[in-house]
C-alpha cells in the first residue's frame, strides 16, 4: 500500500543524501564518520508516512554552524562558557596528519594541540556549511507536487483493487 509515495520519498531521501555527501566531499569533510553516517529512514503505513534523516550528532553543528565567543554566525547554536572537549579532536588530528612544531623544532604534544584546536573552535566557532540544509531545501521545493501525484496513483490502485475484489 502507498508504494508510489514510498518510491517518491525514497527518491527524495536518496537525492538529499547524495547531494549532502557530495557537499561534504567538496568541503574536504567527506569519507569520515559524518559522511558515512548519513542515512534515511522511511516508515509508510496505511494512514501515514514518515521520513527521517540520520547522521552523527555533530553533523547538525557542521551544517548550521556554531557561534564562538569572539566570532558570531547567524545560528541558534553558540559557545558561551564551555569549550568543546579537547579529547574529541584526537582522531581528527591524526586523520589530517597535523603535527606542528614549536619554535625550537620540537613536535607539539598531542594534548596541547587538542587543547589549542578546541580553544580556537570555542573562540571562533564553526562556520555554517549548510551541507545538508541546501540539498534538503532544494528537493523540498518540489516534493509536494511529486507526493500528490504519487498519492493519486496509490488511491487509483487502491480503488481498482477494491473494485476487482468485489
Amino acid at each position: 500500500m502507498l508504494s508510489n509515495i514510498n518510491e517518491e520519498l525514497n527518491k527524495f531521501a536518496k537525492y538529499v543524501i547524495s547531494q549532502s555527501k557530495g557537499n561534504l566531499t567538496r568541503l574536504k569533510k567527506g569519507g569520515g564518520d559524518l559522511h558515512n553516517s548519513l542515512k534515511s529512514n522511511i516508515k509508510v503505513s496505511t494512514n501515514s508516512f514518515e521520513l527521517s534523516f540520520l547522521m552523527e550528532e555533530y553533523g547538525v553543528f557542521q551544517d548550521k554552524g556554531v557561534s564562538g565567543v569572539k566570532k558570531k554566525y547567524n545560528t541558534k547554536y553558540s559557545y558561551t562558557n564551555k569549550m568543546p572537549p579537547p579529547s574529541k579532536m584526537d582522531k581528527w588530528i591524526v586523520k589530517k596528519g597535523i603535527a606542528p612544531r614549536d619554535k625550537n623544532g620540537k613536535f607539539i604534544s598531542r594534548k596541547s594541540l587538542q587543547f589549542m584546536i578546541a580553544r580556537s573552535i570555542f573562540n571562533n566557532g564553526i562556520k555554517p556549511s549548510l551541507f545538508f540544509t541546501k540539498p534538503f531545501e532544494k528537493a523540498f521545493k518540489n516534493i509536494d507536487k511529486d507526493l500528490i501525484k504519487a498519492f493519486k496513483l496509490d488511491v487509483e490502485a487502491l480503488m481498482t483493487n477494491s473494485i476487482n475484489n468485489k
